[in-house]
């Protein structure tokens, strides 16, 4: 059995995009329950160098409808990152996601297969400097499946399990079937 482009990325970025979304409502119903602030996630990194929880929410967002948006078009513009908002406005961009991917059709993303892509990726200006900014154009040699197996599903992944951890780390209980999401068996 062959396997989409549409199957590769579509339903595998909606699986865990839907579970980013339960788990930052696990996180909104915790704060209700302890009578915390939920805005404390918004800036809280794992370790000093890595980037704040709302950046994750952003990338993830970012490499699920930006790559697709990618392999369609051949370019990876993602808009410019918004920065720290409210807790509120990083489960308003989840749900937009949702939204965006739900709305691409199994023809459409499909329609997209097997094209060369050239694509300009960022690389860290220093390789020794492994903080997240600032960085530097390379151009890379993709198809749509290499360029959503190799860079975009990789960094979408990264992102959301980044997310997680820190929502973890601060003390909301999660545990791996809050990140696994809804699988798809034999009869999604």
């Amino acid at each position: 059995m062959r396997t989409s482009l549409y199957d590769l990325s579509v339903p595998t970025f909606l699986q865990t995009i839907r579970a980013v979304a339960g788990f930052l409502q696990r996180a909104a119903k915790h704060c209700a329950e302890t009578g915390a602030d939920p805005g404390v996630f918004v800036d809280a990194r794992l370790i000093a160098d890595m980037a704040p929880f709302h950046f994750q929410i952003e990338a993830l967002t970012h490499h699920s409808v930006w790559g697709l948006e990618a392999v369609k078009t051949g370019v990876f513009a993602p808009p410019a990152l918004i920065g720290a908002m409210p807790f509120a406005g990083l489960r308003a961009l989840v749900d937009e996601a949702i939204v965006a991917l739900e709305a691409l059709t199994p023809a459409e993303v499909n329609g997209w297969a097997g094209k060369a892509l050239n694509i300009t990726l960022h690389r860290p200006l220093d390789e020794n400097d492994r903080s997240w900014r600032p960085w530097a154009p390379r151009q890379h040699a993709f198809t749509p499946e290499t360029f959503l197996l190799s860079f975009s599903l990789p960094n979408f992944h990264f992102h959301a399990v980044t997310a997680y951890n820190i929502l973890r780390s601060r003390g909301v209980p999660l545990g791996k079937r809050d990140y696994e999401g809804r699988l798809r068996n034999s009869s999604f």
